[in-house]
């Protein structure tokens, strides 16, 4: 066999192959600094939000960038990546299915986490749980109920449902439901009333405490007294102020009835009956 015909098939059958790998070396080492600028990026963007979520989203972006890569590189040595692009794509979709309840969970804990509708120290009413927040997870929200009970709310059931923070605005609106008796002078209880309300230092005086006449029940005259306080104050005032207004009424003779029944009686007509 001539040495050069066999030199000049082995550089014909090596070239190639060589030139492939060294493209693919460099596929390669290009994705993997690409995937480590995207995490750098990725972990920058997200730098205000929780931690665990910008960890988890930095790795997933970087092995996001890195399986691409390697895909491309199999793609320069002829490697039908169709097929291996399917196959990820097929286990991925069943691993998604396995896991939709976490992947919800996870997907409602990032934008809890994003948009921030409450905070670590806030008091809520989420997911029919009402309590004060210890704790904002990925795929779970740890809540202090009032009796001090530890209850853990996935996530996707809390950004699925109304959300009430009791803790954003400074001040809190409170009412108070007070019945009357109908024999009552109702300009009598009401200027009571306010007097009971401007008394508390409490009780702000912008917006002005206001009581409103709202029903005409069975057994009572029905007052709605409003008033405004801090929130922090909100749960004392509001006691205070339904004993308040109860000695007070009592002190000025204002009846405040509890539910009756009137039945009148009606005699007989005596006689023989007409017809």
């Amino acid at each position: 066999m001539n040495t050069d015909s066999l030199v000049t098939d082995l550089q014909a059958l090596v070239l190639p192959w060589a030139i492939r790998a060294v493209g693919a070396a460099i596929t390669l080492l290009v994705g993997w600094i690409a995937a480590r600028i995207a995490a750098r990026v990725t972990r920058r963007a997200l730098s205000r939000v929780d931690t665990t979520v910008t960890g988890f989203a930095a790795h997933g972006v970087y092995f996001a960038v890195v399986a691409f890569a390697v895909v491309a590189a199999l793609a320069r040595f002829g490697v039908q990546t169709t097929s291996f692009v399917a196959i990820l794509g097929a286990a991925g979709f069943a691993v998604g299915m396995a896991l939709q309840g976490s992947l919800s969970n996870f997907a409602s804990g990032v934008l809890l986490l994003v948009f921030r509708p409450f905070r670590v120290g806030e008091f809520i009413d989420a997911g029919g749980i009402l309590g004060t927040v210890r704790q904002i997870g990925v795929f779970s929200t740890e809540v202090a109920t009032p009796d001090n009970v530890k209850v853990v709310v996935p996530n996707s059931r809390i950004y699925g449902d109304v959300i009430r923070n009791f803790s954003v605005y400074d001040t809190r609106r409170i009412d108070v439901t007070v019945g009357i008796g109908y024999g009552d002078d109702i300009g009598r209880a009401i200027e009571v009333a306010l007097g009971v309300m401007r008394d508390d230092d409490r009780i702000l005086a912008d917006p002005e405490p206001a009581v409103f006449v709202t029903e005409l029940a069975d057994s009572s005259v029905n007052l709605l007294l409003r008033c405004w306080s801090a929130r922090t104050d909100f749960w004392n005032v509001r006691c205070d102020l339904t004993r308040r207004i109860k000695e007070a009424f009592d002190a000025a003779g204002i009846e405040i009835p509890y539910p009756q029944r009137v039945v009148h009686t009606v005699a007989a007509p005596s006689g023989p009956d007409k017809r």
